[in-house]
Formats: structure tokens, sequence, C-alpha cells
């Protein structure tokens, strides 16, 4: 796993650390994700649970107040009760309470059953975790997702906030989904940030929490230091 810090920009600490997947020698996500079939679809989805909140912990998440959001596939969830315990059982043995697990899974693959979906999303709140609708606006829905069922969190996909600064339409649209989330009590996290004008954009419309390379890269096997956003802007120009 590689960790991203998800920054409050209010504090300037992370909110949370997002594990993404990587190979065991650091190969690309889409490397590992294409190996995915069917068949091993359940096995990868566990491995990978057990494997971020290990490597989170070794990586000293404990020493923090972040929270762990994992990625998962629905589709690979059988029974949420019963998948979940393999998780619940890893995360008691390392000492990560269970309250600092946000779970997302992403609107570009596909739901096969969406009542199922949601199912899964209702079982993991009454059990304390944290759920969150990754790249929303992108993918196979959006708002028909949320009135289907309401995740704890939902992260805008990059593209939609990708020059926000510099776009009305996409500056209203943003403002409408924030606006919309603040009625739905869900937090909004800004995903793909790369410069200091979209951050002062997202911090304008009210969003606090945010997630790029301006702040860090994804660090394979560590939590990356949180850069100041003036040095992160220099280091990308460079």
């Amino acid at each position: 796993m590689a960790f991203q810090p998800i920054v409050d920009i209010c504090t300037d600490k992370p909110f949370a650390y997002e594990a993404l997947v990587r190979g065991a020698d650091g190969e690309s996500a889409a490397s590992v994700l294409a190996r995915v079939t069917p068949e091993n679809r359940y096995a990868f989805d566990q491995r990978c649970r057990v494997a971020a909140i290990e490597g989170a912990v070794a990586a000293g998440i404990l020493n923090t107040d972040a929270k762990l959001s994992i990625n998962f596939l629905p589709n690979a969830v059988y029974s949420p009760a019963a998948c979940i315990q393999l998780t619940l059982k890893t995360a008691a043995q390392v000492g990560l309470p269970i309250d600092r697990l946000i779970f997302e899974f992403t609107e570009n693959e596909e739901m096969v059953d969406p009542a199922h979906v949601a199912n899964i999303v209702a079982t993991y709140q009454r059990m304390g975790f944290g759920t969150a609708l990754d790249d929303f606006g992108a993918g196979h829905a959006g708002l028909n997702l949320l009135a289907r069922f309401q995740p704890d969190v939902i992260k805008l996909d990059m593209d939609l906030v990708r020059g926000l600064d510099s776009s009305l339409p996409r500056r209203m649209i943003v403002e409408s989904v924030v606006r919309l989330c603040e009625k739905l009590a869900i937090t909004v996290i800004a995903e793909g940030i790369e410069t200091v004008a979209e951050l002062r954009a997202l911090e304008a419309i009210g969003v606090r929490y945010v997630q790029g390379y301006i702040f860090a890269k994804p660090g394979f096997r560590a939590l990356p230091p949180i850069a100041p956003v003036l040095d992160a802007t220099v280091a990308l120009s460079a």
C-alpha cells in the first residue's frame, strides 16, 4: 500500500490517509487491478483491507489522530456482516479503533445491485465505520446514488475540480454539491488538487478537506509529510 493524506485546511493536519494499492515492489495500482478477476475479487478485496490496516499502523498512523480510508469493491462483498470479520480481527490485533476506519467505494465501478450497495453502506454505518463515495461526478451515477443512500463522505472527482478557479460553471456545480451535502450532513472532500488557485477557490466555496499533490504524493509503505502549500507549488512547477 501507498498512503496519501487528506488534509484539513483549517488545521493543516491530516484528516485521514487514503490507502492506495501498489505492487510488492511499488508497481502501479493499474497493474495490480488488471489482474483482478471475478474468481479472485473477494480474496483480493480482503487482502487489501488487511494490508491497508497493517501497513498504516506500521507506518505510524496510531501516532496521529488521522483516520484510515480503505477502498473496497462492493461486488466482492457477498454479506457485509460476514465479509467484515477479517477487517475487525486485523484492526483489533494492531490496536486501530474501528471508528477511525472509512470505507470508500467508487461510482466508476458499475453497481450490479445498487440495493446491495445500500445495504453495505447502512451496515457499515451501524457498525461505526465511515463510508465514502469516491470519484463523485464521474462514472455510472452521481445524484442518483445520493438519492438511494447517503454515505458519510463524498469525494469530488478531480476532473470536476480541475481549473475550478477559472471556470464559472465548474465553480457553480461544485458549490451546489457542497450546499446539498451540507443539508444531507455529508462531508465533502475534493480530490486531485494541484494548484493554490484551485485550493483557494475550494476554500471560498466552503470545502474543508482536500487531497492532492499540492500537499503530498502517495508514500509507498509510508505516511508522507504534508508540504507547506507554497513549497508544494514550487515543487510542482519545478
